[in-house]
């Protein structure tokens, strides 16, 4: 009779029920990027106002972008078991296409550990400021389709997200 072993992946953020910030003191420094996607979809008067620049609040296009790079930084402050890591280089883009205000980023590091979640929070936050700079235009903007594109280095690996069409 084989013996039967418990295939789940150990959970690393919990210990004996409680949370714990994983401890990575012992892992070396590497070189990392990940590059994540959101997407902002707009009513038509929404559009209108953003292509006329009527917006009441000035450009959401260029505030979403500094808000991304700052979300990059910050997202230890706002994930809780994230850990503080140095971003060693950000880039957001965002842009206006026929299905939205996509926004990309692609964050860097050379830490112990990935800034997969660096380059989520950059999207995240990117897309809430186009929220804010474009809400008084309309309450039905709505932000979707946020998810990691790609990630290199770390044990886990490289990663790839298969292709999908642009959000609606």
């Amino acid at each position: 009779m084989s013996e039967r072993r418990d295939e789940s992946p150990q959970l690393t953020h919990f210990v004996g029920g409680q949370p714990r910030m994983v401890d990575v003191s012992a892992k070396a420094p590497s070189a990392r990027t990940a590059r994540a996607e959101a997407w902002v979809r707009l009513p038509p008067e929404s559009r209108a106002a953003l292509l006329a620049g009527q917006t009441p609040k000035g450009d959401p296009l260029s505030v979403a972008r500094l808000a991304g790079l700052a979300g990059s930084k910050r997202t230890a402050d706002l994930i809780f078991l994230c850990h503080p890591i140095p971003v060693t280089g950000a880039e957001v883009d965002v842009t206006l296409k026929d299905a939205g205000i996509h926004i990309t980023a692609l964050v860097k590091t050379t830490a112990p550990t990935g800034v997969e979640m660096e380059a989520l929070t950059a999207v995240t936050v990117a897309a809430l400021n186009v929220y804010d700079m474009l809400k008084a235009t309309s309450k039905a903007i709505e932000v979707s389709g946020v998810r990691l594109l790609s990630k290199t280095g770390g044990k886990s690996g490289d990663y790839q997200a298969a292709e999908r069409p642009p959000q609606p």
